[in-house]
């Protein structure tokens, strides 16, 4: 049985969902989302809960089962209230400012780096060593930060570069003389 499945995912307030066939959409202040779920699960609302259920005992259903349910409870948590990722940039003239929709970043390469927001993200920039990336689906706001910080990721000696805030960095001690 699977302990994530079994839970209801209760609608928070200001938040509404209708299924149409295999297809859940919930809405909320911040937008609306959609998920279709596989055939290997039945997906009912009662009363201000989703409820999902396996309709086998494969092994396929029941891992179906826990997915849908953290996947429906992400679409509530993104229209309610949204996901956001802080970052933080550490080294000398390492910055970052914000131009319309790009994000500009010196990040010690021989050009600044143009970062353009993908549609349904928003990035701000409320200090030069600080980038906020919000939106209401998770995947996108975890992938666009992912690549920002593709661009310079926290190097081990002296651990300039762009981390997640609260990010522990690996430090290596230096050659020795």
């Amino acid at each position: 049985m699977s302990r994530i499945g079994k839970k209801p995912v209760t609608l928070v307030k200001g938040t509404s969902a209708s299924i149409s066939g295999q297809t859940i959409e919930v809405k909320g202040p911040k937008g609306t989302r959609s998920f279709t779920a596989g055939d290997d699960v039945t997906l009912t609302i009662e009363g201000d809960a989703v409820k999902v259920t396996p309709r086998g005992l494969s092994k396929r259903a029941r891992a179906q089962w826990g997915m849908t349910r953290s996947m429906i409870e992400n679409l509530v948590t993104g229209v309610s209230t949204g996901f956001k990722k802080e970052m933080e940039i550490q080294g000398v003239g390492y910055r970052a400012a914000m131009q319309g929709n790009v994000l500009k970043l010196s990040v010690g390469h021989s050009h600044d780096v143009n970062f353009e927001a993908p549609k349904g993200v928003t990035i701000t920039v409320p200090k030069q060593t600080e980038i906020i990336v919000e939106g209401i689906d998770q995947q996108l706001v975890g992938q666009v930060a992912a690549n920002i910080r593709e661009w310079k990721q926290p190097e081990p000696y002296k651990g300039k570069g762009i981390r997640y805030k609260g990010e522990f960095v690996f430090r290596k001690e230096g050659k020795k003389k």
